[in-house]
């Protein structure tokens, strides 16, 4: 019925505006009020000269005001652009000539040629409309387009935001996102997890991209409620806010995870009970964070979503319920479907001995590449998204993923998926932390080079790292050479940069 999420946030607000939405470090706030903020800022905007098409750059600040900024855009027409906090000068110029972005608001002090805005000059306002509380004589309740005042609820074809990848294979790309697409992302993350009506779900994950603003959407579609944090750092803080606010589900990455396993010691599993489910995304789930997540939450519902910024949350797996699956990334979400294909986009009957490439459609999918058709059709076609990804679907449904084309190694003919060796390198005692790439050899083609880092730099010995791993995989698949480095490379959410380790290797 509805055609984005700002218009289901101002239908909640209506029936029941005192109803939990948001808790940040400010406190609490309801459906209501974060509803009337949102038509007090985008009226703000309006006078600003801001309207329809127009790009606003928002500096993600983790908090409630971090969505009236987006729920603003979407009233006044205009394309929300979220950018990382305190990302870099040149990061957000590049973004701000791609866009041609009308205004930045931000709280980071910015020299650069666009018109900026403090959030807080936008946001403390005086009242210019009501509270949000009550329907009657507001047509935004009663399912109505028209708000008055230069303002309306968008459709489902516009342009609701431009999100940027971080670049980890080559120049950075904004994905456009329309607010059709949202709502069916939300469809995939609320069914996906059987989120039940008054879930409150803790999100340390970055709002400035996908996952984390993504799963807050979900929540605001179930009328539910989202705790945000920046980070796992704060435990205290974070475990305070876990108690004070009941929280019931969290969305976090695999490398927050390991973090947090290791900051909050054996406290973890006090709130283990209470959790009805942990949903897990953002990279490739090893299986020693299954193994941290299992011990912890022995009886939650615990969810690895598969996806992109591209085409988002669409295979989803309960690795609590379903073990002993090797690679699989689940069942296909409520608005997705998936097909295995050749390298020439060709269909295939696909298997474990017979892997093709993964590609995905539904109403997820982006509306393309921010003015660049050229490498929209690259990866679009037919309603699909293509991807680089190896893998296959069973005679039971479920998919399959054994990594990415790319950093698959090519050792004598023998496909290697490097993922397949850092499973098993990360069980050795004295490494932290590790990655695999493809390092080019004359006579083999390509052998696999390991990138550790050693709980003890002083004492790591990399010939006992290589006697463990001969009893853990296949002597084909053996790396040929380990170096110890300071640190992985990796993405604000913790993906491996492997790019960086290639050129190293």
């Amino acid at each position: 019925m509805h055609e984005s999420i700002v218009e289901i946030v101002a239908s909640h607000a209506g029936m029941d505006p005192d109803r939990f939405c948001v808790a940040d470090k400010e406190g609490k706030h309801t459906y209501g009020e974060l509803w009337g903020r949102s038509k007090e800022a985008a009226l703000r905007l309006l006078d600003m000269g801001i309207g329809k098409g127009d790009c606003v750059m928002v500096e993600c600040t983790q908090d409630a005001g971090f969505f009236v900024c987006n729920f603003a855009c979407g009233l006044c027409g205009a394309i929300f652009v979220p950018v990382e906090r305190r990302a870099s000068a040149e990061r957000v110029e590049e973004i701000r000539k791609d866009t041609d972005a009308r205004l930045f608001l931000c709280r980071t002090a910015y020299d650069l040629p666009v018109e900026r805005m403090s959030l807080e000059t936008l946001l403390e306002q005086p009242g210019a409309v009501d509270s949000g509380k009550g329907s009657e004589g507001n047509p935004a309740m009663e399912g109505g387009e028209s708000l008055g005042a230069g303002l309306s609820f968008p459709k489902k074809e516009d342009t609701a935001e431009i999100l940027y990848t971080t670049g980890t294979t080559g120049a950075s790309k904004g994905i456009e996102i329309t607010h059709g697409n949202n709502i069916a992302l939300a469809e995939n993350v609320k069914y996906g997890t059987e989120m039940k009506e008054g879930n409150v779900e803790w999100i340390p994950l970055p709002l400035s991209h996908s996952h984390g603003l993504r799963c807050c959407y979900a929540n605001m579609l179930n009328g539910s409620a989202v705790a945000l944090t920046e980070g796992v750092s704060w435990v205290k803080q974070i475990f305070a806010m876990i108690e004070k606010y009941q929280v019931t589900s969290m969305d976090i990455s695999p490398s927050a995870v390991t973090a947090l396993h290791q900051l909050a010691k054996g406290k973890l599993s006090e709130i283990g009970s209470r959790m009805d489910y942990v949903q897990v995304g953002t990279e490739a789930l090893p299986e020693h964070v299954k193994e941290i997540l299992l011990s912890h939450f022995p009886k939650a519902r615990l969810y690895n979503f598969y996806g992109s910024t591209e085409s988002g949350r669409t295979c989803v797996l309960d690795f609590n319920k379903e073990r002993g699956r090797a690679g699989c990334i689940g069942k296909p979400a409520k608005n997705a479907s998936f097909l295995v294909t050749d390298e020439d986009r060709n269909p295939i009957e696909s298997s474990k001995e017979h892997m093709g490439l993964l590609a995905t459609a539904g109403a997820m999918n982006m509306k393309g590449y921010w003015k660049q058709p050229e490498l929209t059709a690259q990866v679009m076609h037919g309603g699909y998204v293509y991807t680089n990804d190896l893998g296959y679907i069973d005679q039971d449904g479920y998919v399959y993923m054994q990594g990415r084309k790319d950093d698959i190694i090519n050792y004598k003919g023998i496909k290697i998926a490097p993922e397949e060796i850092e499973e098993s390198a990360r069980k050795f005692r004295e490494v932290l932390d590790c990655a695999c790439v493809p390092k080019a050899d004359k006579l083999s083609g390509q052998v696999p080079k390991l990138f550790v880092v050693a709980r003890n730099k002083e004492t790591f010995q990399k010939k006992d790292l290589f006697d463990f791993l001969k009893n853990a995989i296949n002597a084909n698949k053996m790396p040929k050479e380990i170096e110890v480095i300071d640190e992985i490379p990796r993405t604000y959410n913790g993906k491996v940069q492997r790019k960086k380790l290639v050129e190293k290797a």
